[in-house]
């Protein structure tokens, strides 16, 4: 799923590490999902969402419009 997370991360100063840390998931998981080869359940999304104060929609992009 095409997601913005990369960006996100970089533009707060953060390594794929301490996001992985903050959000209790392995780094491994942050570098898939960035390289949109693992898309993250649902709580984990809404994690992410919240953690950079963003709509999921905003982090996810809908790949049916």
């Amino acid at each position: 799923m095409n997601n913005c997370l990369r960006d996100l991360r970089k533009g707060r100063g953060l390594n794929q590490a301490d996001l992985a840390e903050a959000l209790q998931v392995s780094r491994q998981t942050i570098i898939a999902i960035e390289a949109d080869k693992y898309d993250p359940s649902l709580p984990l999304a809404y994690r992410l969402a919240a953690y950079f104060g963003v709509p999921v929609e905003e982090l996810f992009f809908n790949p049916f419009r």
